[in-house]
């Protein structure tokens, strides 16, 4: 074989054997380089529950799932057009799946209609968002209203027959809200004396619950009321203001999300109760169901119920149950599970009261 001609097969066997080569070189470069969007959008950074808990949860979980996979997160700052834009932006991305936890679920309907029908998945998220949503995870409101009532009644005791209660309900854009009104007003209505007053709080605002209080204080006088109902700690921390600035004490007040401020004036005795809901499984569900929705597989073993809401009906759901925390139970709650490390609630202020409960 002459030279030239050796030259011609060598270089033949060499560009032969480099096109696979070159082939399977870009496929690694294109699945290593390829990410996979799951956006994640949180209402509000007044509880402090989203920043610290929720998308750290969400965001943990589906990196283990999906090694390729990134959470685009943004927060609305309670702002419903903000979260529009933020929604419309992930489409316009051309992320395949969204969180949506709504500021405005009613306002929400247009956006995840019109996401739908090119193909995105949304999963709503706390809040049962209005539209063509495809996966629903929360908790179940109405039982949370029921034992805010319960707590309530059981912090009133033997005076809960005659007790007028003052009652600070959610926000009028969040679905949850009426749940949590219906059901405490089952426990409470036929227990208490009277509603002396009631009120839809906006933005679950904690300004606008102390101006509430501070009115019912001014309209009925400081003894014009026995308890205070308050839909979550936010407000509850607005009222316990209110009522520490009249000089109040001792006057029934409950509130939900275990808030770490909450959680302080339970050991305080500021606070009677809050309702504790175990964010992680929530949120570990919903980055499932999410993961499980890109890839285009099942989600009934993650949606044992289904719920509906005006605009459709049999969403798959995941309801979870929670519990009510009082200063009796907080060590072996929230602080066993975990979710709040008794060191940062026992404040040096509180190192007395929390060694008087075995928060040490």
């Amino acid at each position: 074989m002459n030279a030239a001609l050796r030259r011609i097969i060598t270089g033949a066997m060499a560009l032969s054997l480099a096109a696979p080569l070159a082939a399977c070189g870009n496929s690694d470069d294109d699945a290593g380089a390829k990410e996979e969007y799951v956006g994640l959008l949180l209402p509000e950074n007044k509880a402090a529950r989203y920043e610290a808990f929720d998308r750290r949860i969400i965001t943990s979980r589906l990196s283990t799932l999906c090694l390729e996979c990134k959470v685009d997160y943004r927060n609305a700052g309670a702002q419903v057009d903000i979260q529009k834009r933020q929604f419309q932006a992930l489409v316009k991305k051309g992320v395949k799946v969204i969180i949506l936890d709504p500021v405005d679920a009613q306002a929400a309907k247009s956006w995840v209609d019109e996401a739908a029908k090119k193909g995105v998945k949304v999963v709503a998220y706390d809040r049962l968002a209005e539209g063509d949503v495809s996966a629903y995870v929360s908790y179940d409101n109405e039982k949370i209203g029921q034992l805010q009532g319960k707590g309530i009644l059981a912090a009133l005791g033997s005076q809960a027959a005659s007790a007028d209660v003052v009652m600070l309900n959610g926000s009028p854009t969040d679905p949850n809200a009426p749940w949590f009104k219906k059901g405490a007003h089952e426990v409470l209505d036929d227990k208490v004396h009277k509603i002396v007053f009631e009120k839809d709080i906006p933005d679950w605002s904690a300004v606008e619950a102390k101006k509430a209080v501070n009115d019912v204080i001014k309209a009925h006088g400081s003894t014009g009321f026995d308890a205070v109902y308050s839909a979550n700690d936010g407000m509850a921390d607005g009222a316990a203001e209110a009522l520490k600035s009249a000089g109040l004490k001792n006057v029934p007040l409950g509130g939900q999300d275990a808030d770490l401020a909450a959680l302080r004036r339970l050991v305080s005795g500021a606070q009677s109760f809050t309702i504790y809901k175990q964010v992680r499984p929530e949120a570990e569900t919903a980055a499932e169901i999410a993961y499980r929705l890109l890839r285009g597989k099942s989600i009934k073993s993650f949606t044992p119920t289904t719920a509906d809401s005006k605009s459709k009906n049999g969403i798959p759901a995941k309801l979870f149950d929670a519990q009510i925390v009082t200063r009796k139970n907080l060590a072996d709650t929230v602080v066993s599970d975990g979710a709040v490390p008794a060191d940062w609630i026992c404040t040096k202020e509180l190192t007395a009261a929390c060694k008087s409960l075995g928060l040490e």
